[in-house]
């Protein structure tokens, strides 16, 4: 049978649901998710299989009006996923509707050359009258071949999603071996799951500038990994709020995040937390190396 492989460019506002999205074409976790806006950072890419296609899915971050050099490093990152794509998917949070971010996003693939395919997402908590008039709306503005209505969280949609994208994938050789499911390195993933879980467990209480900077990643004879994290803030009030009374939220992050890497990952971890004050680390051209993003003027 005759292999087809083409990357998928999957593009949007903070919070439409990209990366929930992503995690559901591949059938499993490859991209952290949050309610807590821009929480993915830098270019990640799942591979997902339907019959003889092989999905190279880019998830990218959230694209936004930079105020600052992290922000403009996320946001070209974003820009950067989509080059060379077979195909572009615009996801639009169905029940927060068209605004000012969502219609930056759809000036900026004006004239784009790849095929543009809509999805509208969160249809299980939209007004279903709202999906068609938005629907409609970005239709008229742009040239979209296909548009889907999917609820990545329920899965409502994303197999007929799927299908299509399968579809619609050029013949080619796939890039990676059938088992796998992301590009990104098993340092990376760590590093991103203890993130996660910051953003889960602190919610408001902990301001977007927190990073994770990798200090140790060391392979044991037994088969298990070691890892040391250090999870980086801006001020002493913020340290206080990640170690928690007594060190009870730290513990709590890192039980959580050891858990869920020792299921990716499929053997035992052995993660080690430590918090520091690091002002202005997102001005470090180090920690960008450390994240994956390019230095932006």
């Amino acid at each position: 049978m005759t292999q087809h492989c083409g990357l998928v460019a999957v593009v949007g506002a903070p919070n439409a649901g990209k990366s929930t999205l992503v995690n559901a074409l591949v059938g499993q976790k490859v991209a952290i998710v949050s309610p807590k806006a821009q929480t993915t950072r830098t270019r990640r890419m799942g591979v997902a299989i339907e019959e003889e296609a092989q999905l190279l899915l880019v998830d990218t971050p959230g694209i936004f009006a930079p105020q600052r050099r992290l922000d403009r490093a996320m946001v070209a990152a974003a820009w950067g996923g989509t080059e060379g794509a077979d195909l572009l998917v615009l996801v639009v949070d169905g029940k927060g509707g068209l605004g000012e971010k969502v219609e930056r996003i759809v000036e900026a693939l004006q004239g784009r050359s790849e095929p543009l395919w809509l999805v509208l997402n969160k249809v299980d908590l939209a007004d279903k009258p709202k999906l068609l008039v938005h629907a409609e709306r970005l239709n008229a503005q742009l040239r979209f071949a296909e548009t889907f209505f999917v609820s990545a969280q329920t899965g409502d949609g994303v197999a007929e999603l799927k299908h299509a994208l399968a579809a619609a994938m050029p013949a080619a050789p796939w890039h990676y071996p059938e088992d796998q499911v992301s590009d990104a390195t098993e340092r990376a993933l760590a590093a991103e799951v203890t993130r996660e879980q910051l953003y889960l467990q602190l919610h408001a209480e902990l301001p977007y500038a927190s990073a994770i900077e990798t200090e140790r990643y060391e392979e044991r004879a037994d088969g298990s990994v070691e890892i040391h994290q250090q999870i980086m803030v801006e001020r002493p009030t913020q340290r206080a709020i990640v170690l928690g009374k007594g060190g009870a939220r730290i513990k709590a992050i890192g039980e959580r995040a050891r858990t869920e890497l020792a299921a990716l990952m499929e053997r035992p971890v052995h993660l080690y937390l430590h918090v520091k004050v690091r002002p202005g680390w997102d001005e470090d051209r180090e920690v960008y190396r450390d994240l994956g993003l390019d230095w932006v003027e």
